[in-house]
């Protein structure tokens, strides 16, 4: 007999995506929808799709919400999902089997991502296997602020179908999560007490781009490989550059230009 299933979701201002995304997860006994601040339509959106909301007011980061999420959950088996991702009938049956006869604690499986309208296929985004079904109390988030991962220390099982992942619609959307997820990637690096300099920020974002167009074939995605090798070369960057201004301004380092 197939075990009780909840999904667990974190939102915010996600009514584009929240319904394609619930109806793909239909089939679970329990879906759970913490919400922080959405000024949209997400928390009724949510609501009418059956899902019991749970709303923050504070944000504390992406591992600690999706614990939040996890602690909300009720049934004896949990996936995580994003709002822009989907669970497709193929995948739906992969689960029902795996849960009906568990032989793993933990699953992970891979996700196919678009980026500007394409699916990626290259470049480190596919297959991108990722921890999402695991048992009650076999795995947490950890509790990173930005690309956050389920941990366990239990044997992890594979599945083979893919959740969608409805990634990046535009290059405004790329743009306004590299930019906040630069800044929250900048600020752990500020709590940990790193100051890097801009050769290092230089030195990261080269390194990225080879990593994703050469080393992992983002060439082979063409125009599209190109982009995304960019842009995370760019994300990389960042990251360290607003570190080592935020370090200098903490210094009370002097400026270099001049008026």
């Amino acid at each position: 007999m197939t075990l009780r299933l909840s999904v667990a979701i974190i939102a915010r201002n996600e009514e584009r995506n929240l319904p394609a995304c619930l109806a793909s997860v239909a089939f679970a006994d329990e879906i759970v929808v913490v919400d922080h601040a959405s000024s949209d339509r997400t928390v009724p959106i949510a609501r009418e799709c059956g899902a019991r909301v749970v709303e923050t007011a504070d944000w504390p980061g992406f591992g600690a919400q999706k614990n939040r999420a996890l602690d909300a959950c009720t049934g004896e088996w949990i996936l995580s999902l994003d709002a822009d991702e989907r669970v497709t009938p193929a995948l739906r049956g992969e689960i029902e089997r795996a849960l009906a006869q568990p032989r793993f604690e933990v699953y992970e499986m891979p996700r196919l991502s678009t980026y500007c309208g394409r699916f990626m296929r290259h470049g480190g985004w596919h297959p991108d296997y990722v921890r999402r079904l695991f048992k009650r109390g076999a795995a947490r988030f950890s509790d990173a602020t930005v690309h956050e991962s389920l941990v366990t220390d239990r044997p992890v099982g594979r599945l083979h179908e893919p959740i969608v992942h409805y990634s990046f619609r535009t290059m405004d959307e790329v743009i306004a999560k590299m930019n906040r997820y630069s800044s929250d990637s900048a600020a752990a690096l500020a709590a940990r007490g790193e100051a890097p300099g801009l050769a290092s920020a230089i030195a990261h974002g080269l390194a990225a781009f080879l990593r994703t167009y050469v080393f992992k074939l983002g060439f082979l995605d063409g125009r599209r490989g190109f982009l995304l090798a960019v842009s995370n070369a760019e994300g990389s960057y960042y990251r360290y550059v607003k570190a080592m201004l935020a370090a200098e301004a903490r210094r009370g380092a002097p400026r270099d230009d001049v008026d």
